[in-house]
């Protein structure tokens, strides 16, 4: 089965909760915006780590690229 941005969405959503999450790409290539309150207090690495977590073998298996903006509520209405 072919990775879709719905199935992304539906796999980081279903491994962290988020306030806001927007995921689209081509395929091979996908682009996420992450908003989430676990992101409080972390470095940029340690966010993405949250995020990979929550995907688990599947950023390895399916995903072969993803780029990501995590952000804060805060960061994200400011």
């Amino acid at each position: 089965m072919a990775t879709t941005p719905e199935l992304i969405h539906s796999y980081i959503s279903a491994g962290l909760e988020c306030t806001h999450l927007e995921v689209d790409g081509d395929g091979q290539h996908f682009n996420a915006i992450i908003v989430s309150n676990a992101f409080a207090g972390k470095r940029p690495i340690q966010r993405h780590q949250i995020v990979y977590a929550a995907l688990g073998d599947r950023m390895r298996e399916e995903i072969h690229a993803l780029s990501m903006k995590t952000l804060t509520p805060e960061e994200y209405q400011g």
